[in-house]
């Protein structure tokens, strides 16, 4: 599996996939999220002029076997993809989606291990559903925690305003923050200084 940069000829493939993606909601009770129509490629082409977009693309290897003889075609070029832009100092992920095919591959966690190897934010952020075991769970075993409400910033109250006027406060909703600049305050607390050995320069 490959990550690199998107493309804006391949916006209307991460539009497929979203479809693709959102279609085990309805298995949970959440149809209105399996049917709600992705975001169209004019929309995402913000994320290559403004933010960040990553796609993994799969190699012959990873493709997922179909019925019959030698391997499938499967999905497509994109397993899977991953849209942020920065909002309030940190990187806020707007979206991550892996397609059905590809899924339990560890592509959603490479996605994000990528983005935050490649920014010099100081911390992710993104908004999810607390209770699907594919959103808040899975996103804190990457590393996020949830934040309360007198953490939010005024760009995460915007987002949140909004996703309330879009309906998805019928099921509970949070924002969830992956700091990656080392919290430094145990150190601080043993004695280290800025003056002693091993400590900031």
């Amino acid at each position: 599996m490959r990550i690199r940069a998107a493309m804006r000829d391949e916006l209307p493939l991460l539009c497929e996939l979203e479809r693709a993606a959102g279609a085990p909601f309805a298995a949970i009770g959440m149809p209105e999220i399996a049917d709600d129509e992705p975001p169209a490629p004019d929309e995402l082409a913000h994320y290559l002029d403004a933010g960040v977009a990553l796609v993994a693309v799969p190699d012959a290897t990873d493709l997922p076997r179909q019925p019959g003889p030698g391997p499938g075609p499967g999905p497509g070029p994109i397993a899977g993809y991953l849209l942020a832009e920065p909002v309030d100092g940190a990187l806020h992920i707007e979206q991550v989606s892996v397609h059905p095919d590809h899924a339990r591959r560890g592509i959603g966690r490479a996605l994000i291990e990528h983005l935050a190897a490649g920014t010099d934010a100081p911390a992710l952020t993104l908004t999810t559903f607390a209770d699907v075991p594919w959103n808040a769970p899975y996103y804190a075993r990457c590393g996020f925690r949830p934040l309360a409400d007198h953490e939010l910033t005024p760009g995460l109250r915007e987002i949140r305003r909004k996703e309330a006027e879009h309906g998805l406060d019928r099921w509970p909703r949070l924002c969830m923050r992956r700091d990656l600049v080392p919290d430094l305050t145990p150190d601080l607390r043993q004695g280290l200084t800025p003056d002693a050995p091993g400590a900031l320069s």
